[in-house]
């Protein structure tokens, strides 16, 4: 018997790799909705070097999305596209927060830092009282002659 070796390709989501025949049959549509699609803006494929459309697994799932709301949400493309922007825009505004929240931790350990340091110059400085003014440390402390 002989055993056999099993080979997995792992392809990113965003790669185009389905030729347009391909992404139809996966998105449960006919090619000619596909190029419609795209010439409303709604889909952009890769091309190959020759112009042929690859279409990307995150494509489908967008032709997908882009069904269920016309067929069981009754959305006119129009409607379709304003939705699509707006998730785009909610997308976005996410990522932003997300990159703000990170940039508020990092300010906020900087700060701890700042507040650490003043806390041992703070301990730096003693009060002493020669003729009722306060003094620095090293005002009182006999520093080596030159």
């Amino acid at each position: 018997m002989v055993a056999r070796r099993r080979t997995t390709i792992s392809v990113s989501e965003q790669r185009g790799v389905f030729m347009i025949s391909v992404a139809a049959e996966l998105a449960e549509m006919h090619p000619q909705t596909l190029r419609m699609y795209e010439s409303k803006g709604l889909i952009s494929p890769g091309r190959s070097p020759r112009g042929t459309r690859l279409y990307s697994q995150a494509d489908v799932e967008r032709l997908r999305r882009i069904h269920e709301m016309t067929a069981q949400l009754g959305l006119n493309l129009a409607g379709v596209e304003q939705v699509l922007q707006l998730e785009e825009r909610l997308e976005r505004a996410r990522a932003k927060a997300n990159e703000m929240e990170r940039r508020a931790a990092e300010l906020e350990q900087q700060v701890e830092k700042l507040e650490e340091l003043r806390r041992e110059l703070r301990a730096e400085i003693i009060p002493y009282r020669a003729g009722g003014v306060l003094a620095r440390r090293e005002d009182v402390t006999p520093q080596p002659r030159r």
